[in-house]
């Protein structure tokens, strides 16, 4: 039996793992309203939902009536290119992206508060604990269920994929196109790999995923100290036990 009821709040750890988070869509979309004024586009009857920048050559397309395929979708105009997430993808990762998108569009404001990453993807990965394949075009998680390849010669140059013994609502991909600036794919590896647990009600984990070995899941009320403490204390304690083994 579960330690946690369905609406508990609770830190979880390694993102991959998460699930989509979908109840934090403003993190996503709010940035690019509020502070580089894109223009939105909502149909409140489905939730589609497009923003397009002030330039008009970029468009965020959000569709969560979507049962199934792609739930997010950033396209460029001249020269084209396309980023997108499936439903699951841990929308910490989404957001990194698209709160990129002003600085490559040549707008600054807010840049201090959100900054680029200015490390390369095995950097990234050696850092998280990620192995990296001897050509360096496959980056793999630690435990395998989640991964991010490259392609260059592909119309899909990046791509990465989670999956939990093929289980449904553990499945999300992601894919950039040729053209897609490979800082938008190291912005988003940036926020995947992090060690830095993220928040979910519950019973929005995927299921599967709730009694892992992998998964680390603490509460975020009721813990003696800080809760990111606690959750921090906890990952440092099963690092040692698994030494210990």
């Amino acid at each position: 039996m579960s330690a946690f009821a369905p609406n508990d709040r609770v830190l979880i750890s390694p993102r991959h793992l998460a699930g989509g988070g979908i109840d934090r869509l403003s993190d996503v979309i709010g940035p690019l309203i509020h502070l580089f004024d894109w223009q939105q586009r909502h149909d409140a009857a489905t939730g589609h939902i497009v923003l397009d920048s002030p330039d008009r050559s970029v468009q965020l397309d959000v569709n969560s009536a979507e049962s199934g395929g792609a739930w997010w979708h950033i396209t460029h105009h001249d020269p084209y290119w396309a980023v997108e997430f499936t439903r699951q993808t841990p929308i910490e990762a989404v957001a990194a992206v698209a709160r990129s998108l002003p600085q490559l569009l040549g707008d600054q404001r807010h840049a201090d508060g959100i900054p680029l990453t200015s490390r390369t993807l095995t950097e990234i990965a050696v850092l998280n604990n990620w192995t990296v394949s001897p050509d360096g075009s496959t980056f793999a998680s630690r435990d395998e269920h989640c991964t991010l390849r490259h392609m260059p010669e592909a119309e899909v140059a990046w791509s990465a994929q989670h999956s939990v013994h093929d289980e449904s609502d553990t499945q999300w991909n992601v894919s950039f196109t040729r053209d897609a600036p490979e800082v938008l794919v190291a912005q988003f590896f940036t926020h995947l790999s992090t060690h830095t647990p993220v928040e979910r009600t519950y019973r929005d984990i995927p299921r599967l995923v709730r009694d892992m070995d992998e998964a680390l899941i603490t509460p975020v009320r009721g813990a003696a100290v800080n809760p990111r403490v606690h959750h921090v204390a906890a990952q440092i304690g099963r690092i040692h036990s698994a030494r210990r083994r």
